[in-house]
C-alpha cells in the first residue's frame, strides 16, 4: 500500500503546480479512497472542508482582474472548473442550461439556506458532492448573473466588457478623472499588501494544522500529504518574507491624508504654478522644502474660495496665520537614514525635471509616492539617464568627456559616466 501511494506522489505534485486547486481534488480523493470509505467520510470530512476553506480564502484574496465578473469568479475557481471536469464541486460548463437562473442565483448566494429549506435539487447537489458545504457568497443578483455570463463565455470576457474595460483604462491613463488613475493604483497596491498578509497567515495556519495532526491527532493517515502541504506552505511563506524584507523601509504608493485638502492638480496643473515657487529650496538645498503659510497667503489674500472645497479648506490657512502656527504637512517621500539624497544636485546640477521622480504631480489631486525609491531604481536611472552635460558649468572639469563628445566618440553622458554609481555618492 505504501509503494502505491509513493507512485502517485509525483503526479500529485505535478498537478498542483499546473493548477493549484487540483491539490484538493487529489487530497480529497486520497483521503476518501482509503480502506474504509464510510468511516473516513464520517471522521474526516470536516478536516477536508477546513483545508478547502483555507485555500478558498487564498484564492479569494487574489489580485483583482480586469473585469468584475472575472474577479467575482476567482473564489469559485477553488472548487469548480469551466470545462475542466469535476474538481471539488461539479464542472460549471453549461450550468445555465441545466439549472434555472433564479435557482442558481439563490444557490450561489446561500446553498446551505436552500438545503436547510428542503429544496430537492440543492439537497441532491450537496449529497452528490460528498456533503462538503459551499460557503455563502455576499453577491448581488446582478453580480451572480455576471458570473453566469462569464461561465457561458467559457471563462472569457464578453466583447462588450472587453471594450468597456479598454475604454476605462484608456480614459484613466489619459485623463485623471475624479477616480484618479493614481488612486486606482494605490488601491491595487493596498489590496496586494492585504492579500499577501492574508496568504501568509493562511499558510502559517496550514503548517500548524498539518504538524498538529501529524503529531497528535493523526486524522489524515497518509503522512506524505502533511509533508507536501508543509513544504508548499513553507516555500510560500519564505517567498513572502523575502519580498517583504526587500521592501522594508520603502513605501511606494504612500498617500497620507493632509491637514488641508491641497490639490496639486489645481495649483500646478490648472494654474501652472511652478514647483519651485512653493518648494523654493529644491535647487539650493538637500531638501525641497515645505512652503510656509506666508507663501500660501501670497495668493490666498485674494483667493478666498476654491471651486472644489469652497471656503472650508482655505479658512484653515487663515487659522494658522492667526494662531501663528505652521501647517503640519505630512511628508510623502521618505528615505532611510543611511541614504543621502540632495535635491540641489539633481535639480540645479543635473537639470532634472521634478516629474522624473515624483510623477505627474500636476495631475494629482492628492499627492502619492509613485516611485519605489529602491536602490535598484536609483542605480538604473544613473545608468540610463543622460545629464545636461554641454554648457553646464558644474561639469566643466570633465575635459575628457567633453573631448569625446566633440569628436563624436560618445553621443551623451550618463550619471554613471561621472561617478554616479559609486557607493559613497549615496551612502556616506
Amino acid at each position: 500500500m505504501a509503494s502505491k501511494k509513493n507512485e502517485n506522489l509525483p503526479i500529485f505534485i505535478k498537478k498542483y503546480f499546473n493548477h493549484r486547486y487540483e491539490l484538493f481534488d487529489n487530497l480529497q480523493t486520497m483521503i476518501i479512497n482509503n480502506n474504509n470509505r464510510n468511516n473516513v467520510l464520517k471522521h474526516r470530512k470536516f478536516v477536508v472542508s477546513g483545508l478547502l476553506t483555507l485555500f478558498l480564502l487564498v484564492s479569494s484574496v487574489s489580485i483583482s482582474q480586469t473585469s468584475e465578473d472575472e474577479k467575482n469568479f476567482q473564489q469559485c475557481k477553488a472548487c469548480h472548473t469551466i470545462g475542466g471536469g469535476k474538481l471539488v464541486g461539479p464542472d460549471l460548463k453549461g450550468i445555465t442550461a441545466r439549472r434555472d437562473e433564479a435557482w442558481l442565483i439563490s444557490f450561489i448566494q446561500s446553498s446551505q439556506k436552500m438545503i436547510q429549506s428542503g429544496d430537492e435539487q440543492a439537497v441532491k447537489v450537496f449529497n452528490d458532492n460528498l456533503n462538503i458545504p459551499m460557503p455563502d457568497n455576499n453577491l448581488t443578483d446582478d453580480q451572480v448573473k455576471g458570473i453566469l455570463l462569464f461561465i457561458d463565455n467559457d471563462g472569457k470576457l464578453a466583447e462588450g466588457e472587453i471594450a468597456e474595460a479598454g475604454i476605462q483604462a484608456d480614459s484613466a491613463t489619459a485623463v485623471h478623472s475624479d477616480k484618479d488613475f493614481a488612486e486606482l493604483i494605490v488601491e491595487m497596491k493596498r489590496d496586494e499588501t492585504r492579500n499577501m498578509r492574508s496568504v501568509f497567515v493562511i499558510m502559517v495556519l496550514l503548517i500548524i494544522i498539518s504538524i498538529t495532526d501529524l503529531i497528535l491527532f493523526k486524522i489524515v493517515k497518509a503522512k506524505w500529504i502533511h509533508y507536501v502541504i508543509v513544504l508548499i506552505a513553507v516555500i510560500i511563506v519564505s517567498e513572502i518574507v523575502v519580498v517583504e524584507a526587500i521592501g522594508l523601509g520603502r513605501q511606494q504608493y504612500y498617500q497620507p491624508d493632509q491637514p488641508i485638502q491641497f490639490s496639486h492638480k489645481v495649483h500646478a496643473g490648472q494654474n501652472q504654478i511652478d514647483c519651485q515657487y512653493c518648494h523654493y529650496t529644491a535647487n539650493t538645498s538637500m531638501h525641497a522644502g515645505i512652503p510656509p503659510v506666508e507663501t500660501c497667503m501670497n495668493c490666498h489674500k485674494l483667493v478666498k474660495e476654491g471651486k472644489q472645497t469652497g471656503t472650508k479648506e482655505i479658512a484653515k490657512i487663515y487659522t494658522a496665520i492667526e494662531n501663528n502656527k505652521p501647517i503640519e504637512w505630512v511628508k510623502v517621500y521618505n528615505l532611510p537614514d543611511h541614504v543621502y539624497f540632495n535635491h540641489a544636485q539633481h535639480v540645479a546640477v543635473g537639470k532634472m525635471d521634478c516629474a522624473k521622480c515624483h510623477g505627474e504631480v500636476n495631475q494629482m489631486d492628492q499627492i502619492i509616492q509613485e516611485s519605489d525609491l529602491s536602490m535598484g531604481w536609483c542605480i538604473e536611472c544613473h545608468r540610463t539617464e543622460s545629464v545636461q552635460f554641454v554648457s553646464n558649468k558644474f561639469f566643466e572639469q570633465y575635459t575628457k568627456l567633453h573631448e569625446k563628445l566633440k569628436s563624436g566618440e560618445i553621443t551623451d553622458v550618463t550619471v554613471q559616466n561621472i561617478g554616479g554609481d559609486e557607493c559613497a555618492k549615496c551612502h556616506y
